[in-house]
């Protein structure tokens, strides 16, 4: 079941995220609201696009949501994997999606701070955009 599952919420999430599902949705919208006139605005003709958006949008979340959690899981595997692969790498690094959010920042922090400290022996164009952004700020500031 779990492996029907699977394959039933990848190839729904595929299939609506496609460009003629876009136009299908588009056409019932437009379809819908050229019937307005002809049901007078009633409030049943509003609930007919109420509750079949509100079905549709409640399904799809969760098909969604389990593709993109498995999406998630596998690029995590294979950083996983180049990390066990390269000499020298911190394999602690592996498990960082059980550490919590402050122990997070933490991390972040780190590599912000080797970035600073090592950019320029390094020509890391990234870290000087970074200290730009920041010089700017502050000149912005001090105005």
């Amino acid at each position: 079941m779990n492996d029907f599952f699977r394959r039933f919420a990848e190839s729904t999430a595929h299939a609506v995220g496609s460009y003629w599902s876009f136009l299908a949705a588009l056409s019932i919208v437009v379809v819908w609201a050229a019937s307005g006139p002809i049901f007078g605005y009633s409030d049943t003709w509003q609930l007919v696009i109420n509750t079949g958006t509100t079905i549709i949008t409640f399904l799809m979340v969760f098909l969604i949501q389990n593709t993109q959690n498995r999406d998630a899981r596998v690029v995590s595997l294979k950083l996983d994997e180049l990390l066990r692969s390269i000499e020298g790498a911190r394999t602690s690094m592996v498990d960082l999606e059980q550490l919590s959010d402050e122990e997070l920042e933490h991390v972040h922090g780190e590599f912000a701070r080797l970035r600073e400290k090592y950019a320029p022996l390094i020509d890391d164009d990234l870290a000087h955009v970074a200290r730009e952004l920041k010089a700017r700020k502050g000149s912005r500031r001090s105005r």
